[in-house]
Order: C-alpha cells, then sequence, then structure tokens
C-alpha cells in the first residue's frame, strides 16, 4: 500500500512537472518579430461591408477582423457607454511566429470633462497590410 502511494506521488510530480514545461514553450512561442505599422481608420474610410457589421455588433463589446486583398482590418469594440468623451488606444499591434496581437485600451471621460450626453458606441478600426494570420486580442 505504502509502494502505491509513492509511485502514485511520484506520477502526480512528473505530470506537474511536464505541464510547467508545456506552458513555458507556448510563452516562448509569443516571441515578438516586430511591430507592424498601422492607422486607425476614421468612419467615413472603413469599407461598407464592415462598417454594416460594425453596426450589428456595436451594442455589445466585440472583437473582429476584416480584409480584402490588399489590407487587413481589426476592430474592437467596447459595446454601449452612457456618455461621450471614450477615447480608445492603440496599446500595442505585433507579428509573431504565429499570429498578430493587438492590445487596445478603452480611456474614459475624467469626471471635469465635458461630455455628450446620450449612448454612445466606441469603437477602433485599425488597417495594416494583408496578412493571413491568427489574430489574438490581450
Amino acid at each position: 500500500m505504502r509502494r502505491l502511494k509513492v509511485v502514485i506521488l511520484l506520477i502526480t510530480v512528473l505530470i506537474t512537472a511536464f505541464a510547467i514545461m508545456g506552458c513555458k514553450n507556448e510563452e516562448d512561442e509569443i516571441k515578438k518579430l516586430k511591430d507592424l505599422e498601422f492607422t486607425v481608420v476614421e468612419d467615413a474610410d472603413v469599407p461598407g461591408e464592415l462598417m454594416e457589421i460594425i453596426n450589428e455588433k456595436k451594442e455589445n463589446p466585440f472583437r473582429l477582423s476584416y480584409s480584402n486583398k490588399d489590407y487587413l482590418y481589426i476592430v474592437v469594440g467596447y459595446g454601449k457607454q452612457n456618455s461621450g468623451g471614450y477615447s480608445i488606444t492603440v496599446e500595442d499591434l505585433y507579428l509573431t511566429k504565429n499570429a498578430i496581437y493587438i492590445d487596445t485600451n478603452l480611456i474614459g471621460p475624467s469626471k471635469d470633462d465635458l461630455v455628450t450626453q446620450g449612448v454612445t458606441y466606441p469603437y477602433i478600426v485599425v488597417k495594416t497590410e494583408f496578412m493571413d494570420m491568427k489574430i489574438v486580442f490581450e
């Protein structure tokens, strides 16, 4: 019986060790190859089909990508807000071996800001060169 407990303990330790090593390898794969150049697209310049999708989804937070033969558009929406005065920053947009990573941040109005009263739907549309890769939203 004691021997069985030792074997079970040893197996548990080995499984834990392999799991930890496996997680470390995944982190190593998220190595930034390069920052991507991008443009924040104004509403008037968003492709019509993409604008329709944004309007369908804007009520709730969403993340999506859209591409045509020339460009990749990455969109992050923050859903319904009860006032104006919000802005969105792109903290990071970069390429790894396996994916494109994007990190955005919603900045709310300060208490002293005079803001539009009424519902708004803040979102950002980022345009970069076309790449057929998975997109990871951070």
